[in-house]
């Protein structure tokens, strides 16, 4: 059963930083597609970066430059690196996956892309 367990929210202040991870169970780490999303209270759940097992990446346009995703295949574990925090990243945080059927590159940020869903992690940063 596949297992996903975020970590790392908080709250900061504006322009501060956090680091989230994520870390998965009980399937082939390597062989899935990983992402990012977030939900902000009223909003519905958007995709903010998705990375393929051949590591690469795509972000949305809200956090091009600020956001770095990785992931380490060793220990099964997700990161998203977030700098330059802004009030509008406000939202609980939340790990997916799914397997890449069609290769190794994953692009997709569209929520009914991934089966597999972590419990999230809130993030509040303030002015």
């Amino acid at each position: 059963q596949v297992q996903l367990l975020e970590s790392g929210g908080g709250s900061v202040q504006s322009g501060g930083s956090l680091r989230l991870s994520c870390v998965g169970s009980g399937y082939t780490y390597s062989s899935y597609c990983m992402s990012w999303f977030r939900q902000a209270p009223g909003k519905d759940r958007e995709g903010v970066v998705v990375i393929g097992s051949d590591r690469r990446t795509t972000y949305a346009d809200s956090v091009k430059g600020r956001f770095t995703i990785s992931r380490d295949t060793d220990k099964g574990t997700l990161y998203l690196q977030m700098n330059s925090l802004k009030p509008e990243d406000t939202a609980i945080y939340y790990c997916a996956a799914e397997p890449d059927y069609y290769g190794p590159t994953c692009t997709s940020l569209r929520k009914r892309d991934f089966g597999f869903w972590g419990q999230g992690t809130q993030v509040t940063v303030s002015t």
